[in-house]
């Protein structure tokens, strides 16, 4: 299971640093939001994932999942909401003023 998510954390990562690199704006956004996507999926995995157990430690409780990562996780899908519908505003501003979603502002 490790392994699995690893990849999908890995594969995530470099399909969102791939669309941040291209020259179109729409891109730019997904490679962000996928990035986001990323980042999400590495602070739920570093708090244990375990299956069934609650978020409270015990004393005799040895499988416990770690409630922080929950509430990190929970406060970057806010933000990144946040970020991707201020960068997708951004740049439909910058397509009306510049009449092209390059990024330099060029034609091709």
């Amino acid at each position: 299971m490790e392994a699995l998510l690893s990849l999908l954390i890995g594969i995530l990562t470099a399909t969102g640093v791939y669309l941040m690199l291209r020259a179109q704006t729409f891109p730019v956004v997904l490679g962000l939001t996928l990035l986001s996507y990323a980042v999400n999926l590495f602070l739920f995995a570093a708090g244990r994932l375990v299956v069934g157990q609650p978020p409270i430690i015990t004393a005799g409780q040895a499988g416990y999942t770690d409630p922080l990562p929950q509430a990190l996780v929970l406060t970057a899908i806010v933000i990144g909401f946040a970020m991707t519908a201020f960068v997708i505003m951004l740049a439909l501003k910058a397509r009306a003023e510049l009449g092209t979603d390059d990024v330099d502002g060029g034609e091709y």
